[in-house]
């Protein structure tokens, strides 16, 4: 029931006494179908709307006193937006009210109301821009926000420029890290090792070999190894086993350890007593941290030769006696 008005000495019937009782539990309720400009009749009432599709409620000057409230609610599918016609309408929220939603407008004076929706300051709509990855937020009705990216693990970060971008999902075990050359910001990187051990690679070889020569020569044991970072430190373990000297113990045999084509490092054995039979001196090795510098295929090898030139063979894996000789590389991570 719309606002009524009364003279002085009028006597009420009793179907107007209990309209006006009925109105003050609920209100009137006028249903529309259409945009719709609010007029007299609706002040103290309730406007509903119920369409599929948007539409507006328009506020007009001159048509309300102030202190006067009415209800708009909606019912329907379709977006009511509270529209601003001659009158201004104020709000700290949103004017847009969806389905199930409602609110009040107070009139302040005839040219001026005030909007108190059910939820001020909601977000109703989000307008995303190509590369932000935020798909959803539709005008109307209820909608899901969603993040969507373009693979499977992949972030969205801030370019700090007001705008979001995907960063793709790095390597299995890699780690997010800072980096300010990115437009990101970020990249996936391998972690720290913080000097764990990354890798071993072991050889073995366990042919007999002899030589006269003092000429350095491949004794047949190597191996190969690839550093996952150019940070990282290669630890050399090599045990020669089954050494021996023949012929004069004024020399003995000698070895070195290569990287490539250069000598890291290099150990001698000598016979120890003379005889002219063999002089068993049974094993040697070393140990040696290299720095590769490379994430390459690095190759390491032992070669060996007869220290000093004495007479006699330098023998290493001394047939009939089983042995092998080893050598193990493994990678430090920096």
């Amino acid at each position: 029931m719309a606002k009524q008005t009364f003279t002085t000495g009028q006597v009420l019937t009793a179907a107007q006494v209990n309209s006006l009782q009925t109105n003050d539990f609920n209100q009137t309720v006028s249903a529309k179908t259409a945009s719709y400009v609010l007029v007299a009749a609706d002040k103290g009432t309730r406007v509903e709307f119920n369409t599929s599709g948007s539409v507006t409620c328009t506020v007009n000057t001159g048509i309300f006193d102030a202190g006067d409230t009415l209800i708009v609610q909606n019912r329907g599918a379709g977006a009511v937006t509270i529209t601003a016609g001659t009158a201004t309408v104020n709000t700290s929220g949103s004017l847009v009210v969806n389905q199930y939603e409602s609110g009040t407008l107070y009139f302040i004076s005839a040219s001026a109301a005030l909007w108190f929706g059910s939820n001020p300051g909601d977000i109703t709509g989000i307008t995303t821009g190509a590369t932000s990855g935020l798909t959803g937020g539709v005008t109307s009705g209820t909608a899901d926000l969603k993040f969507n990216t373009t693979a499977k693990g992949g972030l969205l970060v801030g370019t700090g420029s007001g705008t979001v971008t995907e960063v793709a999902v790095g390597t299995n075990n890699f780690v997010l890290t800072a980096d300010s050359t990115q437009a990101s910001g970020v990249k996936w990187a391998a972690a720290a090792a913080g000097g764990k051990v990354l890798q071993v690679v072991n050889a073995t070889y366990g042919t007999a070999a002899q030589i006269a020569s003092t000429t350095w020569t491949d004794t047949g044991l190597t191996a190969s190894i690839t550093p996952s970072a150019t940070t990282s430190k290669v630890l050399v373990l090599v045990q020669m086993n089954g050494v021996g000297k023949s012929g004069s113990a004024a020399a003995g045999v000698g070895f070195r350890v290569l990287r490539g084509a250069s000598s890291i490092i290099q150990f001698e054995e000598l016979a120890g007593y003379s005889a002219a039979n063999d002089n068993d001196i049974g094993g040697s090795g070393t140990t040696y941290l290299d720095s590769p510098a490379t994430t390459s295929s690095t190759t390491y090898k032992v070669q060996f030769n007869n220290y000093g030139g004495a007479s006699g063979n330098a023998k290493i894996n001394r047939a009939g006696g089983g042995t092998t000789s080893t050598i193990t590389l493994l990678e430090i991570g920096a």
